[in-house]
């Protein structure tokens, strides 16, 4: 990978793709490729991504291939879709040469199956094909295929002399050594080294000697949420991978662990939104609408469901009027306060904070919820009371909201936990599922007590 130039602030700008453009445009590469050199490879990729695809590729054939292979990785995914679409097998492995395994595996991983064995027969160095080869083999979405296989380890029985030699041999090929692994004749994992520890250590003393047994590792069938997990807690800037056997098979790296909370943050947020499916704004109308129609459609049955309920209490209606024109605040409290709940638990099991039986965790919703709507009731009583002069109307709406916003507390914390417990995202329980569902309750609620207080 190319080496990181000097960080400075980048801004791009109008007057910068003009100019890229303009050298592009003229031909004249050698002080296109002298401005390039200036940022950094992701504001390069920053630049390609508002570039025509014919204006990108221009670029990208012009610059090194060091430089080249990082900047394809920054690209945006539809971005470089079409760029290696546009390359021949041969440019692609080319450039997959200066990545490292991992980067390189998941390169590979975006071409169509078909294309796939032609680019992997293009790359030349054989350690690094074998290598590509057992990343591909790994589901995306675990440790295996989020590893990279470039690390520095070392064997018990060197000495530290011998291990000092040895191990900048390795680092050539590690873009940032952030641990030396310890090893035993049958590729163990039976620790790590303290690089103070070493160089303070005798020539002649064994590594057995010196390495620390305590190391955190990962197998290499976890699932990458749990990897995620296990560094964020431990504030780990990388982690051993092993098999079944403690072999040290590779290591994962803070930066492959960002990439992971944000997809799983953006899809979170998108099933909030009540999107299911990966879908960006620059995806197709028939992509969109197929990510959106299923829970719009769930709204529409909720809202059906809701005419339903209110058709059923129209004596309510003609005998007291005013309870029509409290449903909408109903609906929308039970829908809020369902959305409130449902969100921190869903936040505290993304973050393993939920802890103890969900029958606690209901107890504390319903105390919570009743204390936030017994206050919310008593403001809602006075208005009612002051505006229309009717106790008895005042106390059935503020009492049925005291009960729609345990209810929907209730439901707001029961759901999310019930779908992690079937292995299902709970983050769908922040959507509009919880709302609609919330709305139907609420309103369902609010005219039985109203026609029970009421006498109706």
């Amino acid at each position: 990978m190319s080496e990181e130039k000097e960080n400075i602030q980048f801004e791009l700008t109008d007057e910068l793709l003009d100019d890229v453009k303009g050298l592009i445009e003229s031909r004249e590469d050698r002080e296109l490729k002298k401005r390039l050199d200036e940022f950094h490879y992701a504001d390069i990729a920053e630049i390609l991504d508002e570039l025509d695809l014919e204006e990108a590729i221009y670029i990208i054939k012009l610059l090194d291939s060091e430089t080249t292979s990082d900047v394809i990785m920054e690209l945006d995914e539809d971005n470089r879709e079409k760029v290696l679409r546009n390359l021949s097998d041969k440019e692609i492995a080319e450039e997959i040469e200066e990545l490292d395994t991992d980067d390189a595996a998941d390169i590979i991983a975006e071409l169509p199956e078909d294309r796939q064995q032609y680019v992997i027969s293009q790359i030349e160095d054989e350690e690094h094909k074998a290598e590509i080869k057992e990343l591909l083999a790994y589901d995306e979405d675990t440790a295996g295929g989020l590893m990279a296989k470039e690390l520095v380890k070392v064997y018990e029985t060197w000495t530290v002399a011998g291990c000092l030699r040895r191990i900048r041999g390795q680092a050539k090929e590690v873009t940032r050594v952030h641990s030396i692994y310890v090893v035993n004749k049958q590729e163990k994992l039976i620790g790590r080294l303290s690089l103070k520890d070493l160089i303070v250590a005798k020539s002649e003393q064994k590594i057995a000697d010196i390495y620390i047994s305590n190391v955190d590792y990962v197998n290499v069938n976890e699932e990458a949420e749990e990897v995620a997990k296990v560094m964020s807690k431990y504030d780990l800037e990388a982690i051993p991978v092993v098999d079944d056997n403690l072999v040290l098979l590779g290591r994962i790296t803070i930066d492959d662990i960002v990439d992971v909370l944000k997809e799983e943050a953006d899809k979170d947020y998108q099933l909030a939104a009540g999107i299911t499916g990966d879908v960006d704004s620059d995806d197709s109308i028939l992509d969109l609408t197929r990510a959106r129609l299923p829970w719009l459609f769930l709204g529409l049955v909720g809202g059906v469901g809701a005419f339903l309920i209110m058709e059923g209490f129209q004596e309510a209606f003609n005998k007291y009027a005013v309870l029509f024109f409290f449903t909408p605040l109903i609906a929308a409290m039970a829908g809020n306060v369902g959305v409130q709940s449902s969100a921190i638990i869903v936040q505290g099991l993304a973050n393993d904070d939920v802890k103890g039986s969900i029958n606690g965790r209901l107890l504390k919703e319903m105390f919570l919820a009743a204390l936030n709507g017994l206050i919310l009731a008593v403001f809602l009583f006075l208005f009612v009371w002051f505006s229309k002069g009717e106790k008895s109307t005042a106390l059935a709406i503020s009492l049925s909201l005291v009960v729609v916003i345990i209810v929907a507390g209730l439901i707001g914390t029961f759901v999310p936990l019930f779908l992690d417990k079937r292995g299902i995202d709970p983050a769908i329980a922040t959507g509009p599922f919880i709302t609609t569902s919330n709305d139907i309750f609420g309103i369902l609620i609010y005219f039985w007590i109203a026609k029970l207080i009421l006498g109706i």
